[in-house]
């Protein structure tokens, strides 16, 4: 192992991947990592004893999801939320969320900030929107809605106020337009989830006209702190990140759910992205553990990827994904810091509190 641990929790994972005691170096002062987006909605003491025996801290976040179970309506999630923030002694913090179902209501953008301000009083530190816009919801004129719609406006300059970060999940990866494909990191997501595999839905946007709505959307609102989810939905190519990080100072991404797509990239290009732009990415997972969900289980397939995450980005171990030997970024000290802790920090205002 080449890089520096920064951290003396993760010891226990380095053993597991085979490193040899002798072989650590002396743990840097910082002691904890952010995962700084997740989903766990399941009050286990093996998912708080996890997070204590990890040293590790997350962003529990709520999403609307009418086609996914658990995740249809926004206030059990806040409560739930609220609840495992609590049960983790502030170890989750949350971001809460609104349904933009009726946006063609009367009131809709007040009734969303006043549901928004009940959840910040209750400590909820950033909100999420979703792919839905964009992708799915249309207009009584059969006009799909965008996240640059005026509707939102009031929302988002609500944010800026409030000092709350936006979570953008916006669009989807490029395998969402494309038919299904084995080798694909997502193959599995869109055979199990057709309603968003816009492969089968030739009629909504295209991933190009969404994401321009998301520029559009970060040019109108230049003092909005936006996370975008999912490596910004540019998971094939970081050099289309980079082209909004260097238009959009007040843009930032998290890896959720994509860091096999940076390993399938070039290992150079990658390595180079992440150092130039060390302040703009966030360490992230999207992993969930709901209530259904075997607590034990649950725990052991978190504990699985957060160590395959750190040998990528902070060895340059050999790793085996779906066949392919990737060679670990050994990523500097210095980048893993920002990565894993401070940039959270930054782009997450409160992310990081006392219960």
């Amino acid at each position: 192992m080449k890089s520096l641990i920064l951290w003396v929790p993760l010891m226990a994972v380095c053993f597991t991947l085979g490193v040899q005691s002798q072989d650590l170096k002396p743990a840097a002062p910082i002691q904890t990592r952010i995962d700084a987006h997740a989903h766990a909605f399941n009050a286990a003491p093996a998912f708080y004893r996890m997070l204590d025996r990890l040293d590790m801290r997350l962003l529990n976040i709520c999403v609307v999801d009418k086609h996914d179970r658990g995740f249809e309506e926004a206030e059990p999630q806040h409560a739930k939320a609220l609840e495992i923030f609590h049960g983790s002694h502030g170890r989750a913090a949350w971001c809460s969320t609104f349904d933009p179902q009726d946006w063609e209501s009367p009131g809709f953008a007040q009734r969303a900030i006043a549901e928004l301000d009940k959840t910040f009083a209750n400590g909820a530190v950033a909100v999420k929107i979703y792919k839905s816009i964009g992708m799915e919801l249309k207009s009584r004129t059969g006009q799909y809605l965008m996240p640059d719609d005026p509707v939102f406006d009031p929302i988002f300059t609500a944010l800026e106020v409030r000092n709350k970060a936006l979570y953008a999940h916006i669009a989807e990866p490029s395998a969402a337009w494309r038919p299904l494909d084995p080798a694909s990191p997502h193959y599995s997501y869109y055979e199990n989830n057709p309603d968003w595999h816009m492969a089968l839905h030739p009629e909504r946007p295209s991933k190009e006209a969404i994401l321009a709505a998301r520029d559009r959307l970060l040019k109108k609102h230049p003092k909005l702190r936006v996370v975008g989810c999912h490596l910004g939905s540019m998971e094939d190519d970081v050099g289309q990140i980079a082209k909004r990080f260097d238009l959009y100072p007040n843009f930032a991404v998290d890896t959720a759910a994509r860091v096999p797509d940076l390993m399938l990239q070039s290992r150079d290009k990658v390595r180079a992205f992440l150092t130039k732009y060390q302040d703009r990415v966030l360490y992230a997972t999207d992993l969930v553990m709901m209530p259904w969900d075997k607590p034990e289980e649950s725990v052991n397939r978190w504990e699985t990827e957060y160590a395959r995450d750190w040998k990528f980005f902070a060895t340059e171990d050999s790793l085996n994904y779906a066949g392919r030997q990737i060679r670990g970024l050994a990523l500097p000290e210095a980048v893993l810091r920002k990565l894993y802790w401070e940039n959270a920090l930054k782009w997450v205002p409160g992310i990081v509190s006392s219960d």
